[in-house]
């Protein structure tokens, strides 16, 4: 299957098909929508390549950078599945519902702040710092950590350079920057997955799927089973997933992109468990509580 990403928030779709699915009528199709990212092309790799299918249903894949998938999502409820950050959850909860499988959960690790000199905790408070979106979870943790924090939004992929070159003194990472920082002569402030720990004792959940309630129950249920299904089976041929997932692990050789995917693609992406539920409710009702979030959040699980 071809893949290709969406530019500037226009989406582009990459479509399955078999002779199999082209002959059964009836098909219901599912757009399935996910970062260009190691992670999750290692999560929908048995989806994406036939390898796992479900009787009447084709899935199309649409793969597009998490900030536009975020907006995407609260302006339009565009996609049936979407992959989210859990801080934009809040804003389109009334058409959608989190799948219980799909999410990256840092386990005592997460999204940091890194800078090109030492900073100790009070004076990162007083620093301006180029983030990868005012709605990513990284964005929400950075926000409980230092509510008076100064920000600037910059692609995620691009907050390294910046900080190197000098245009902010610290940027909080994510992805496979959480890696390769220490290459580009930076040194680590803070993990907000050890601070988030420290508070609460609880893995921080950063990104998950989400499932549009028009589909109706059976159809979420369903789906959201494909997609367990689907990482389920990258983890059983984890050689040919990650051979799969190269394609899209920017800057890292198979080594780190194998420790990435192990550090987000786990026992936890196929069931939160009831303390990874716990996490997503704690962490979204905090920032309600503390006025980052502006209005009440309910939280649905399906699956």
């Amino acid at each position: 299957m071809e893949e290709q990403h969406c530019q500037k928030g226009s989406e582009v779709r990459a479509t399955s098909t078999t002779a199999e699915t082209a002959a059964t009528p009836a098909i219901r199709e599912i757009s399935i929508a996910h970062s260009p990212d190691s992670d999750d092309a290692f999560m929908f790799y048995g989806l994406a390549t036939n390898k796992v299918r479900v009787n009447g249903y084709k899935f199309n894949h649409v793969l597009c950078d998490i900030e536009t998938l975020n907006q995407r999502a609260i302006k339009e409820a565009f996609f049936d599945v979407t992959a989210i950050s859990f801080h934009a959850y809040p804003y389109m909860q009334d058409n959608y519902a989190l799948m219980t499988c799909g999410g990256s959960v840092g386990e005592g690790y997460g999204p940091m702040i890194v800078a090109t000199k030492p900073f100790d905790l009070d004076e990162i408070r007083k620093v301006k710092i180029a983030v990868p979106g005012t709605l990513t979870t990284a964005y929400l943790a950075l926000k409980l950590f230092a509510p008076e924090i100064e920000t600037a939004v910059v692609p995620f992929d691009q907050i390294i350079p910046q900080v190197v070159a000098g245009n902010f003194q610290a940027g909080l990472i994510i992805h496979e920057g959480q890696l390769t920082y220490g290459q580009s002569g930076l040194r680590k402030v803070l993990d907000l997955g050890v601070w988030w720990r420290e508070q609460t004792r609880l893995p921080l959940p950063l990104g998950g799927n989400a499932i549009r309630r028009s589909l109706g129950d059976a159809a979420m249920q369903t789906v959201t089973q494909a997609l367990r299904d689907s990482i389920q089976h990258g983890l059983d041929h984890r050689e040919q997933a990650l051979e799969y997932a190269m394609q899209f692990a920017r800057d890292l050789d198979a080594n780190l992109a194998d420790k990435f995917v192990g550090m987000y693609v786990n026992e936890r992406t196929l069931n939160y468990g009831d303390d990874g539920r716990e996490a997503i409710r704690r962490l979204l009702e905090m920032g309600h509580e503390r006025g980052i979030i502006p209005h009440p959040v309910k939280v649905d699980f399906v699956g």
